[in-house]
């Protein structure tokens, strides 16, 4: 989370949800857990009517007032810490507060920001899409309901590489999911076009733009998986 405070928090998610985004997403690689995550997520839960996942970026990151929660293994981490020992320490308090583990194989690209230097990655290059088309599918073929290739936060060279996105698509039979770096309706609207089957925005909306802005990100989402069909 990178808001000034709580309330600009809800109230993104409240744009977020009223200009019909099908999930609101709760999470930061840093400093989001105990009683700030618990009241946030309540304060959103309340104000919105789509299901609020957590995105975490470690084993506190985990509170009853959400719906579900990426159950993230990292991949292409350097430490199996992030591969498999925090989803164990994790599990038995998923398990315990109800909410739905979503199996996410995770894939952090180049530049990687925040989440990658927590998580210890071995970056995909940018300009290798073959290793990260790889990786994503080794990750479905041992079960992982859904892959995610993320750029890390407001990343200065942009979106996952559309090259990367199709490469990775091309191979895949669950959903893939691109996030980072995604700004502008534009920008959704080609990721999408490229093979893409959901985006994942943080920092496009963190600005307090409002709902405007959120329904032209939604409109070019639309457009981009129609002209892929």
């Amino acid at each position: 989370m990178d808001y000034k405070d709580l309330d600009a928090a809800v109230k993104t998610a409240k744009a977020t949800n009223e200009g019909g985004a099908d999930i609101v997403l709760i999470g930061g690689s840093t400093g989001v857990q105990g009683e700030l995550l618990d009241t946030v997520a309540k304060r959103i839960k309340e104000s919105v009517n789509v299901p609020v996942v957590l995105f975490p970026g470690n084993i506190g990151t985990v509170t009853k007032y959400a719906d579900a929660v990426y159950f993230m293994s990292m991949l292409n981490s350097k430490n199996t810490y992030w591969i498999t020992r925090a989803q164990m320490l994790a599990a038995p308090t998923v398990k315990q507060y109800g909410i739905e583990p979503l199996s996410v194989g995770y894939m952090v690209v180049e530049p990687g920001g925040t989440v990658g230097w927590v998580g210890e990655a071995n970056l995909f290059p940018r300009d290798k899409p073959k290793l990260a088309a790889a990786m994503a599918l080794g990750a479905q073929y041992m079960g992982f309901r859904f892959i995610i290739t993320d750029t890390g936060s407001n990343p200065s060279t942009g979106h996952v590489p559309l090259e990367m996105v199709k490469a990775v698509s091309s191979v895949l039979d669950v959903p893939y999911i691109a996030a980072g770096g995604i700004r502008t309706p534009e920008q959704a609207k080609s990721v999408l076009k490229a093979g893409a089957d959901i985006i994942q925005v943080g920092t496009a909306f963190e600005d307090g733009s409002g709902v405007q802005k959120v329904k032209d990100m939604v409109k070019a989402v639309r457009e981009g998986a129609k002209s892929r069909s």
